[in-house]
Formats: structure tokens, C-alpha cells, sequence
């Protein structure tokens, strides 16, 4: 079984019906104390870094997360989810991350160029991949939909296995282990994200 973290920051409702759109009932759940009985774990997030990790300690979601990618089971971030699996982000001042992969947050680094790259990056975009059993049945390179204006840096570059190219090439999907994330939302790339979608279900 497939729980879904809800914590006030997630777009619940489509990665619900993206999952049963597969086949596959996932559970929202708000309860920490329930973590453990779930197969897998997604954590997803729209909005700020930092509200993001005030609702999980608020509820001590953060050291049940934690308790779950210890165990070895598969979870998936999604979006801001992906971001929050690092161990600090720069959006809106200093903020510690979950810490699970390592590495920060960043923003967009516009100054470089003449004409500044506009922020958030929103859209369909190319994901480079490498292999990996998240992208089983796709291309080394897909079109997935983004919405986001600070991306991921890793610290060992092992962890990244997906990279886009936005103004420059920056981390788009990580694994480290059981942990793993995706910056794009699959939820809302059609083909390419169900499948996606589908290998998380396959692991």
C-alpha cells in the first residue's frame, strides 16, 4: 500500500487520481504514527521550503519520514517534496531540510545571463536521465511539466540520476538508496509520469 504525507502543502487530490488512473488506491494520510504500515511513501509539496518543514515538525512528520527511509522502503519526493529531502534550502532565508540526501536548494541563478531566465520555471522540459528503475519503459530523455523557481544541488553527484536544462544544466531527480525524488510532477505529465508513476509501484 502507497501513503500519500499529507501535510497542508501537497497537491493531494491529483496524486491520488494519478495513482487510480493506474489501477492503484494510494492513501492520503496525516497521521505519522501510521507511516510504518505503508509498503511506500510519497511526499509531495507545492509552496515555500520553509512552511513546508514548520508543517512536518508541527506534526512530527520530519522524524517519522525519517523512521520510514530508515527502514529501507521506497519513498518518492515530488516538487517541493524532492526539495525537502535535502539537508537545507536558501528560499526565504536559511531553512534545514529532512536531510536525507546531501546537498541544498537554491534559486535560479538568473544574474549570469543578459536577458534573466524567467522565473518559476514552468512548462514541459527534457529530463536526461540516467538508468534507473524510476525511468524503466523511458527514453534517456522525456518531457515532464515543471513548476518551480529554486532547484536541487547535490553534494555526491552520484545521487543525481535526472538532469534538465533550464538556462543550465541543473539536478532534476535523485536517489540515494530507497530514497528517491523527482523535481517535475508526474502527476501532471501524462504518459511519461504515469510510467513513472507505475515503476514507483513496481519497486
Amino acid at each position: 500500500m502507497i501513503g500519500i504525507v499529507d501535510y497542508n502543502m501537497g497537491n493531494l487530490a491529483s496524486v491520488k487520481n494519478a495513482f487510480r488512473k493506474l489501477g492503484h488506491e494510494a492513501k492520503v494520510e496525516s497521521d505519522p504514527d501510521k507511516f510504518y504500515t505503508y509498503d511506500k511513501l510519497i511526499l509531495p509539496g507545492v509552496g515555500a521550503y520553509g512552511d513546508a518543514m514548520e508543517h512536518l515538525k508541527e506534526r512530527g512528520m520530519d522524524e517519522a519520514i525519517k523512521r520510514f527511509a530508515a527502514s529501507g522502503a521506497p519513498m518518492l519526493g515530488i516538487c517541493l517534496g524532492m526539495q525537502l529531502l535535502f539537508e537545507t534550502s536558501q528560499e526565504f532565508g536559511h531553512n534545514e531540510g529532512l536531510g536525507l540526501i546531501k546537498g541544498h536548494v537554491q534559486a535560479f541563478d538568473t544574474a549570469r545571463f543578459d536577458h534573466p531566465l524567467k522565473v518559476p520555471h514552468m512548462g514541459w522540459n527534457r529530463m536526461f536521465t540516467k538508468e534507473h528503475p524510476l525511468f524503466e519503459g523511458l527514453d534517456d530523455e522525456h518531457y515532464l511539466y515543471f513548476v518551480h523557481s529554486y532547484h536541487a544541488v547535490c553534494e555526491d553527484p552520484a545521487n543525481t540520476i535526472g538532469r534538465t536544462e533550464y538556462g543550465y544544466s541543473f539536478t532534476s531527480a535523485v536517489a540515494n538508496g530507497n530514497v528517491m525524488g523527482i523535481q517535475p510532477h508526474p502527476e501532471k505529465s501524462h504518459k511519461n509520469g504515469l510510467q513513472i508513476l507505475q515503476n514507483f509501484i513496481n519497486l
